[in-house]
Order: C-alpha cells, then structure tokens, then sequence
C-alpha cells in the first residue's frame, strides 16, 4: 500500500489536486472519500466529476438523493444509509464494476469497496486541509 500527502491551502489548491487526481482515474475505479463535514469531500468529487465531463457540468450533493450519475461516473453519499443492505438497491456495486465510483461517507460499505480502491483521507490542518491517498 502506498501513500501520498497533499497539503491544500486553500479551495483553489484543493480543485487543482482533485483536478490532477481525476486524470489519473480510469473506470472502473473506486475513490473513497473520508472525512469529517465540511472537509471537502464533496468539492473533490465535484471537481473530479468536472474535470472529466466538462466545467459545465452541474454536480448538487448526493445527500438526499444518495446517487447522482454522470455518463459513467457514479458520486455516491452514503451518510443516510442505515444498513448496508441498501447499498444493492442503490446500484453500488453494478457501479463499482462499471464506473469511476466517488463514494463519501464510505465507512457503511467498506466490506463491499474494491481491493484496489483509492482512500482519500481528509482532515483540517490550519485553515487549509490534509489529504492523505491510499492505494
């Protein structure tokens, strides 16, 4: 397992490292978001999702919706799932076969991510964030 740490400033820095981060992934491909509120998970995802289907793309949070699609990317917000025997009713694993699957709150299905997901680890440090890739 190999890690990397990412010091991130400020909001720019963070969509220029989830920028990078996106033309590194190819489907399928699981990145799993960890984080506390108000991290950042959900301005990665968004901006990985941006940067691979176009600037323009409108990317709300999953959080009641749970899944939003975008032509072979899957953004899941798994933070209201109670049981992960909700994950097959949601699609999740037909996504994580087929996708580039973006996953926050993953915690609930860590039995059922790929062994070669990517983990994203992000936490405060100073006023900017720390993200720590696992793969």
């Amino acid at each position: 397992m190999s890690e990397q740490m990412h010091i991130l400033n400020n909001v720019d820095e963070m969509r220029r490292f989830a920028a990078e981060f996106a033309r590194t992934l190819t489907a399928p491909a699981c990145v799993a978001l960890h984080g506390d509120l108000g991290m950042g998970k959900s301005e990665i995802a968004r901006t990985v999702i941006q940067t691979l289907r176009g600037r323009d793309t409108v990317v709300p949070s999953p959080t009641f919706t749970i899944v939003q699609s975008y032509d072979g990317i899957s953004h899941f917000d798994l933070y209201r799932i109670e049981d992960a025997s909700e994950l097959a009713e949601i699609g999740l694993a037909h996504a994580l076969e087929n996708d580039i699957t973006l996953i926050e709150w993953p915690e609930i299905a860590a039995g059922l991510l790929p062994a070669d997901a990517v983990h994203l680890y992000i936490t405060a440090h100073g006023d900017g964030r720390k993200v720590v890739v696992s793969k």
